[in-house]
């Protein structure tokens, strides 16, 4: 792989990755909440099944400014890997595999919510065919050139969990910008 190409390249593909799946999500999830909500109701209990589709009950365009929100800290990310790979002043490796890890996470999510309701959920095709795939070779990446360390890994884990409240306010952001 390396061959093909390099690590700065495997880093900076994230962003293209990133905007595939969110073009996914951005796309479909509107009609899809409109056709399944019935769906979630009968699957989940009913505090959760309304939860989730108050959180999830957005216009395109205000989930369209959510994923920008998202975003910046996806690109903000991306730059600061690079810069840690050539030295540059604001180089931050832990950065970017917290929100990476949070998307190979995530994509997992997509998975199991479509197993669960036997269905079809936006976000799910991306992430099959594109999101773990990239995960996985872009961690082997790191680690193979020693970028990282599995015990780095395990110490990012838990500050995925600071990314959920991020999601949270980018959803609402968009709720109240548009």
């Amino acid at each position: 792989m390396n061959d093909w190409f390099d690590i700065q390249t495997i880093i900076w593909i994230f962003i293209i990755i990133f905007i595939f799946h969110d073009f996914e999500e951005i796309i479909l999830a509107e009609k899809w909440l409109q056709k399944n909500s019935t769906l979630i109701n009968k699957k989940l209990p009913r505090k959760m099944a309304n939860a989730i589709i108050d959180q999830l009950s957005m216009s395109t365009a205000q989930f369209s400014v959510a994923v920008l929100v998202i975003f910046l800290f996806v690109s903000s990310s991306t730059m600061m890997a690079n810069q840690y790979i050539n030295g540059g002043p604001f180089g931050n490796i832990a950065f970017f595999v917290v929100v990476t890890l949070t998307f190979f996470l995530h994509s997992f999510i997509h998975i199991g919510q479509s197993i669960f309701l036997r269905a079809y959920t936006p976000g799910a095709f991306t992430s099959l065919i594109l999101l773990i795939p990239y995960s996985i070779i872009l961690f082997r990446t790191l680690l193979t050139n020693e970028i990282i360390t599995w015990n780095f890994i395990f110490i990012c884990l838990p500050f995925v969990l600071l990314m959920v409240p991020v999601l949270l306010i980018a959803h609402s952001i968009g709720k109240k910008v548009i």
